[in-house]
């Protein structure tokens, strides 16, 4: 069975004789009997740290959990600098969720969560960081400021928690280059390995930001093909 993985000067064809193996496996074993000076991230090898995200024939995955089939390309994530073969610098997405604000910032006294309030807001909560949402978004891919998937359903995280006060300053922050900018293609969702829906996060922030009046910047450059007194614009 071959692989071919993305190094610094191109693909790179490797055989391997593990088979059923995940992806971690074959790139430990590559790295151990062929070419030691393979890189690659992993951390728990159990799907909870998100460390060892990458793309396989052009879908983000898991290498721990993705099992490996013959022909795979295998690349490190997008929109993101590479540091070496699959090892990428994920810095500048995790800064997004300074940039958002997003915790809870403005505790309400006196009010917790009941185990229906926990619900609210659970799968927000699996989040594990790899990154893979921000390596399939199209916006990020020509937007770099872009405040991107998993930091927006962190936002929306706490400002659907009955304990924070002000979600009104929480959603007037991710207006530019935030939940707007999104196209709503479902990309993120897709590639989830937790099965988090950023979309649905962002049209929810959407329709929170519409309670407090704040609505798509861009919409009042759209006329639909009109001119402002109804004759048509061409």
């Amino acid at each position: 069975m071959k692989i071919s993985i993305k190094k610094d000067d191109g693909f790179v064809e490797y055989e391997t004789t593990l088979h059923g193996a995940t992806l971690l496996e074959v790139l430990s074993d590559i790295k151990h009997t062929k070419d030691n000076s393979l890189a690659f991230s992993s951390g728990c090898r159990s799907s909870v740290c998100g460390s060892c995200s990458m793309r396989v024939n052009e879908v983000e995955v898991l290498a721990c959990s993705y099992k490996v089939q013959d022909g795979d390309k295998v690349e490190p994530l997008k929109n993101v600098e590479v540091i070496r073969d699959l090892v990428v610098d994920m810095d500048k997405a995790y800064s997004f969720n300074q940039k958002a604000k997003a915790w809870l910032s403005r505790l309400s006294s006196g009010t917790s969560l009941n185990d229906g309030d926990a619900k609210t807001n659970a799968v927000q909560s699996d989040c594990i960081l790899c990154g893979s949402c921000y390596s399939a978004c199209p916006v990020y891919a020509v937007n770099g400021e872009f405040i991107g998937p998993f930091s927006l359903t962190r936002v929306w995280k706490y400002a659907s928690d009955k304990r924070e006060e002000n979600v009104e300053e929480k959603v007037t922050d991710i207006q530019t280059n935030g939940i707007w900018d999104c196209t709503l293609c479902g990309n993120c969702t897709v590639v989830c390995p937790q099965n988090i829906s950023s979309k649905a996060d962002i049209e929810m922030l959407r329709m929170k930001s519409a309670q407090y009046g704040l609505m798509d910047p861009n919409f009042g450059s759209f006329d639909g093909g009109f001119g402002f007194d109804g004759s048509p614009s061409f």
